[in-house]
C-alpha cells in the first residue's frame, strides 16, 4: 500500500509526490493561504499553481507560514500563453519565483502548447518556449520541466525537436475522458502523466457506477476517483479549499479498487472533455 509521501520518479531521477494539491480557481487571499496550509499540515508535499491562477502570492505566503521546510515541498508553476517565447518565458519564470518568494521551482510547465496568440506560429513559438525551459533547467533554476494540455501530435513535435524531453505531461484526465492515446504515448516515452480535474469537476458525483463502487468500498466518490487515477499510474491534482475535503481527497491508500470495478469506471462515458481543446482554445 502507498502513503501520501510516496513518489513517482521522473526520467531525470527527481522524485515527485504522487498526489498534488491543485489550486486552480483558489482565489488569491486568505482562503487560498489556509487551503495550502491545511494541505501541508495533512501530509501533502506537492503544490500545483500557475501564473494564470493569480494566486502565487498566497501560495508563497502559505509555504512561509507552514512548518514544512521549503526543501520538502514540490512546487509546480506554469508559463501562461501570452508569455510564450524565449525571453518572455524566462521573464515569466522569474516573476513566478518573485511572487512565490522562492529561489527555484521543482517543476515548470508550458500551460498550453498552441495558444491563440501564437497559433499561426506553431510549432516555432512552442520551440522557442521549450528552449527557454531547457535553459532554466540547465541553469539549475528548476528541477524538472514539462508541458500541459498536449495531444499526442504536440508531444511528438517536442520530442522530435528537443534535446531535453519533457519529464511531465499534465492533462485533463478522469473517468469519461481518459485520453488513452496520449497517456499511453507519454508513459511509453518515460513521461509522468498528471491528471487535472480528476474529480470530474463534480459532474460524475451521484452517477453510476461511481456511486455504487464508492458505497461498496465505504469511500466517498472523490476518494474512488483519486484512487482510480493512481491505479492508472497517473498523478492526480484534486482541489478543494474545504479542510475536510482536502484531507479526504488524499485518504486513499488503505484500499485498492478491484480489476472488475476499475473496468466499470473505465467504461463510464457520460462526460467527455470538460475543458478547452488545445488547438481551438480561445486564449
Amino acid at each position: 500500500m502507498h502513503s501520501l509521501k510516496d513518489c513517482y520518479v521522473l526520467s531525470n531521477g527527481v522524485r515527485v509526490p504522487c498526489i498534488a494539491y491543485g489550486t486552480y480557481k483558489a482565489p488569491d487571499g486568505e482562503e487560498c493561504v489556509q487551503g495550502v496550509k491545511c494541505a501541508l499540515e495533512n501530509g501533502y508535499r506537492h503544490i500545483d499553481t500557475a501564473e494564470f491562477y493569480g494566486n502565487e502570492f498566497s501560495i508563497g505566503k502559505a509555504i512561509r507560514e507552514s512548518e514544512v521546510p521549503r526543501k520538502d515541498i514540490f512546487i509546480t508553476s506554469k508559463v501562461w500563453n501570452t508569455s510564450q517565447g524565449f525571453r518572455t518565458t524566462i521573464e515569466a519564470f522569474e516573476n513566478s519565483l518573485d511572487r512565490l518568494g522562492v529561489d527555484y521551482l521543482d517543476l515548470y510547465l508550458i500551460h498550453w502548447p498552441n495558444p491563440k496568440p501564437f497559433r499561426e506560429d506553431y510549432p516555432e513559438k512552442l520551440y522557442d518556449t521549450w528552449n527557454a525551459m531547457e535553459r532554466l533547467y540547465r541553469d539549475g533554476k528548476v528541477r524538472a520541466i514539462g508541458v500541459c494540455n498536449c495531444l499526442t501530435k504536440h508531444l511528438k513535435d517536442i520530442l522530435r525537436y528537443a534535446p531535453v524531453k519533457p519529464m511531465v505531461l499534465q492533462n485533463e484526465i478522469h473517468i469519461g475522458y481518459m485520453q488513452k492515446d496520449v497517456v499511453e504515448f507519454a508513459q511509453q516515452n518515460g513521461i509522468i502523466v498528471e491528471a487535472w480535474a480528476p474529480l470530474c469537476r463534480g459532474k460524475a458525483f451521484g452517477t453510476e457506477p461511481l456511486s455504487s463502487i464508492a458505497y461498496k468500498y465505504g469511500k466517498t466518490e472523490a476518494q474512488i476517483l483519486v484512487r482510480w487515477s493512481l491505479q492508472h499510474n497517473l498523478l492526480p491534482l484534486p482541489k478543494s479549499v474545504k479542510p475536510e475535503r482536502i484531507i479526504e481527497n488524499a485518504d486513499v491508500f488503505d484500499f485498492e479498487i478491484s480489476k472488475e470495478d476499475m473496468e466499470k469506471l473505465d467504461a463510464f462515458d457520460g462526460l467527455g472533455r470538460l475543458g478547452s481543446h488545445p488547438d481551438t482554445a480561445e486564449f
